[in-house]
């Protein structure tokens, strides 16, 4: 659910972004605020992508969602370091910027979760591999413990 209101914040402030640059393109692209434009509109293509899985109701694997979530995050880092920079110039309003930077803080939390979904299912597969070896290995006489001694079989060693 929370995916859910996150991901409508993303689109909301994306469009809003689109709809206030895209009031005056002709003095946006003789001044050099072109760049912001490019930004904002990648990330809405980013935020496009995350809306459409959601609504073809598939679900994003942890994977998927970490790098498609590490994206967006680098999209609006590189955005607010535009905007703050090039404010007055571009006459960008703080609003503008405070909300980014609460969107991007908001999308740089679900990132962290689903990257670190991707961390705790890796460790998982590493855990159950390394049972099953052990397992196996447990199964060898000669290469595991047995279940008298607890320890491992030895080969007798000398003349037989």
């Amino acid at each position: 659910m929370r995916r859910y209101a996150a991901t409508g914040m993303i689109a909301t402030l994306g469009l809003a972004a689109a709809a206030f640059f895209d009031a005056s393109p002709a003095n946006a692209q003789a001044s050099g605020c072109e760049q912001i434009q490019k930004l904002l509109q990648e990330r809405q293509s980013i935020v496009a992508s995350l809306n459409a899985s959601q609504k073809a109701k598939q679900k994003l694997t942890p994977q998927a969602a970490c790098g498609t979530l590490g994206r967006l995050v680098n999209n609006g880092a590189a955005a607010l370091k535009f905007a703050t920079a090039n404010q007055d110039w571009c006459q960008i309003p703080a609003a503008f910027i405070d909300g980014m930077k609460v969107d991007n803080e908001k999308a740089n939390g679900i990132r962290a979760k689903a990257c670190g979904a991707v961390k705790q299912q890796a460790e998982m597969i590493r855990r159950a591999q390394q049972q099953a070896q052990r397992q196996q290995q447990g199964s060898n006489p000669f290469g595991g413990s047995d279940s008298v001694t607890g320890g491992a079989m030895r080969v007798p060693q000398g003349a037989l």
